[in-house]
């Protein structure tokens, strides 16, 4: 019998619990005790001043405490980091700003000493070497059973202060008990982390190849007899001779989005301003809408088989992706987004658009400085193009099935990433409510 298998007490074994006076905790073990979390963590706030290029930036992501560069232009960035915080080894971090939103970082355990943003809440424990680990992972189950999301009762706070995270009340074994439910966590999260990350590489695997299998295909065709001539660009080589290269200003017409004001947003009976939130997966979703109510002039109103672009966000990793617009509806587009409106086949461009030709150019044109895919380098890319309808409808019904095939198998694996990181939660919770005993 393993050492882990000691450790866990069979399932049958009886054991005295007793209600912990929290909704979302329920029964604890009869011999834990109960305390505010400002009982061993106290919130400080240290500013960097004329210190700050001493340290280093870090970040608090989904993935944990993480160092970032301090020239990284992805997402805000400071004009200066005087005004920044310190964050020291073995600190909690906590970012309670935006509740609404339950897919972004909560709380981290830093690792590190280094600075980060003066909007996150800083807790350090009250006494030296004290091991947080236990501490950790119940916070963790908190953010994963979107507690925090909540605790405003029957609505949603957008923010939590040091004040609120001081009196959460948090269930604490003897200090034997949490080393030994931190050590098997550690080891178990680390296993099922190595799970998750082994899916999500043959996820990216799987992408690229779909991107390749696009890319080949409206670079070269379906007809491998086909008489070859060259297209001039080097890094595409030869095409069809029945393709043509050609700008995207002389396939079609682009257009940038709709600005409104706060004042302008509405209820459903406005009109939906399409965002880069409601393009997922290659298609609309409208799970997260925007409806505003002011007037709209018709180029800025979407039509049945336009494609909707992001051509500007926050992460620059979600500028390109697009979708098209398949249906008929009363939207317009926000600003950060764009329009390709054409006579062609939609879905034939659309393929053209996520192919490795887009990702070439989006290259060229995302900078340190700039971070957007303006109207005038779209229009300028120059494409492999088809002319002939039979022909583009020919590549949409093999790149339909084909994709199809591969997003198969990619919802496959994504699937058993969802079953692991549910009993990732899962086990996390029983350990840190004493549902699931050590001895």
């Amino acid at each position: 019998m393993s050492n882990e298998q000691l450790a866990i007490s069979n399932d049958s074994q009886t054991r005295k619990m007793k209600y912990s006076g929290v909704e979302w905790i329920g029964n604890i073990p009869e011999e834990w005790s109960l305390s505010r979390f400002k009982d061993h963590y106290k919130n400080v706030k240290e500013i960097a001043g004329e210190n700050a290029s001493e340290y280093e930036r870090l970040a608090l992501t989904l993935n944990g405490v993480i160092k970032r560069a301090k020239d990284d232009s992805e997402g805000l960035q400071p004009k200066a980091f005087d005004g920044y915080q310190i964050l020291r080894e073995n600190d909690f971090i906590f970012k309670m700003i935006d509740l609404q939103n339950i897919s972004t970082s909560r709380v981290g355990l830093s690792p590190y000493t280094g600075l980060v943003s003066p909007a996150y809440i800083r807790f350090t424990p009250r006494k030296e070497k004290q091991n947080n680990k236990f501490t950790y992972y119940f916070l963790m189950s908190m953010y994963y059973n979107c507690v925090f999301n909540n605790l405003g009762g029957d609505g949603v706070r957008s923010a939590l202060n040091a004040s609120d995270m001081g009196v959460l009340i948090i269930p604490f074994p003897s200090k034997k008990e949490q080393q030994t439910i931190a050590d098997i966590l550690d080891r178990k999260c680390t296993q099922i982390d190595a799970l998750i990350a082994n899916e999500e590489q043959q996820i990216a695997k799987l992408k690229a190849y779909k991107q390749s299998v696009i890319t080949e295909t409206v670079t070269k065709g379906l007809d491998p007899d086909v008489a070859m001539k060259d297209s001039g660009v080097e890094w595409i080589g030869e095409i069809p001779i029945n393709f043509a290269m050609k700008r995207m200003k002389n396939i079609g017409t682009c257009r940038n989005g709709l600005t409104y004001s706060p004042e302008n947003l509405t209820d459903e009976n406005g009109v939906l301003v399409l965002r880069s939130s409601n393009v997922q997966n290659g298609r609309l979703c409208f799970e997260d809408n925007v409806y505003v109510d002011c007037a709209i002039k018709d180029d800025l109103m979407v039509k049945k088989g336009d494609i909707l672009i992001c051509s500007r966000n926050g992460s620059r990793a979600l500028i390109g992706k697009s979708a098209i617009i398949n249906l008929d509806i009363n939207a317009s587009f926000g600003a950060f987004m764009m329009i390709f409106r054409s006579n062609y086949n939609p879905k034939y461009i659309y393929y053209i658009l996520n192919s490795n030709i887009f990702t070439y150019y989006l290259g060229t044109y995302l900078t340190a400085t700039i971070n957007q895919l303006t109207g005038t380098n779209f229009n300028g890319m120059v494409v492999p193009f088809c002319e002939n309808d039979t022909t583009q409808a020919q590549i949409v019904s093999f790149l339909d099935s084909k994709c199809s095939q591969i997003d198969r198998l990619i919802s496959i694996k994504q699937h058993k990433i969802e079953k692991l990181q549910q009993y990732k939660k899962s086990l996390i919770y029983e350990y840190v409510t004493g549902k699931k005993e050590v001895i």
